[in-house]
């Protein structure tokens, strides 16, 4: 296992934090970082900010072989603790950070920033998130924690992550589940698309306890949760149909409107009968937001 594959996270990220820093990500498309500087690896302390919990063993023994044999590419990321000199929080780079020390390495290399606990848990939203690296828990946790803590919006942790409003709402639902159902994405043994269905189902822990078990699709797990609610795992009348038979232009159009509303849209089209648009929400909260909406914008074009 490579230490880190360098990829091109985003002149968003380098705006925030700066080249230097965003080369240290693994931005190659930046200059490289020129304030390096080593210190004792006992200097180095864990970001309460970091919304990664879960460090697979197995990932750190991969990564911790690579830097035993090549070193630590590159620099982790910190910032100064105040009143302590020999002390760094991490920012970015954790995961180096402990392989390091399964490594047994005794010297780190780093690079200082100043920023805000803001901005500490921005940067690790946004390297975590840009490297696939969080589970959807995770993820949802920390923009959640973005929203809570740091008064952020739906659309400003959007545009922070680059993904739609859609994906960052529908991400944020998944901590309405019951623990357990949680701790099952955690693992690894249902992702979020076996998840989402089980949203406000009163049996949500058994039904995803028999998802895993029988090792469902995505689609069968959707049907099991239908079954569950409705009595059936057909869907509704003329939902699979109208689906199947919609064109690329409504479809896209119901992509645009959920994305810009962030909930679910459903467009029915029949020709020049008309039909009908379905905006689906799940509280009175998001139905102010849709009522607010079409009285503020009611001249708005959706582009």
């Amino acid at each position: 296992m490579a230490e880190e594959s360098p990829s091109r996270l985003g002149r968003g990220l380098a705006a925030l934090i700066g080249d230097d820093a965003a080369f240290a990500l693994g931005d190659t498309g930046v200059q490289a970082p020129r304030g390096v500087r080593e210190v004792p690896i006992e200097f180095l302390r864990p970001n309460p900010f970091q919304p990664r919990h879960v460090f697979r063993e197995e990932e750190l023994a991969d990564l911790s072989n690579s830097i035993r044999e090549q070193g630590i590419l590159q620099p982790i990321v910190v910032r100064p603790v105040e009143g302590n000199p020999d002390a760094f929080e991490i920012v970015a780079g954790e995961r180096r950070w402990r392989a390091a020390q399964k490594a047994q390495l005794h010297q780190v290399p780093i690079l200082i920033k100043e920023l805000t606990d803001a901005q500490s848990l921005e940067i690790a939203i946004i390297e975590n998130v840009q490297r696939a690296d969080l589970n959807a828990v995770e993820e949802a946790a920390g923009y959640d924690r973005l929203m809570q803590q740091f008064d952020y919006t739906q659309e400003k942790v959007s545009k922070l992550i680059g993904k739609s409003r859609s994906h960052v709402a529908n991400t944020m639902r998944l901590l309405s589940l019951p623990a357990s159902v949680r701790g099952l994405i955690e693992d690894g043994k249902l992702t979020a698309g076996h998840a989402r269905p089980l949203i406000g189902m009163a049996r949500a822990e058994e039904v995803a306890r028999e998802i895993v078990a029988k090792g469902l699709s995505v689609r069968d797990a959707e049907a099991l949760a239908r079954k569950e609610t409705t009595g059936t795992s057909e869907p509704r009348k003329g939902q699979s149909s109208a689906r199947s038979e919609k064109d690329a232009d409504t479809a896209a159009l119901e992509r645009n409107i959920s994305e810009q509303l962030g909930l679910k849209v459903e467009i029915n089209h029949s020709g020049e009968e008309g039909g009908e648009v379905r905006v689906t929400y799940k509280s009175l909260e998001q139905l102010d937001e849709i009522c607010r909406r079409l009285a503020g914008r009611s001249g708005a074009r959706i582009n």
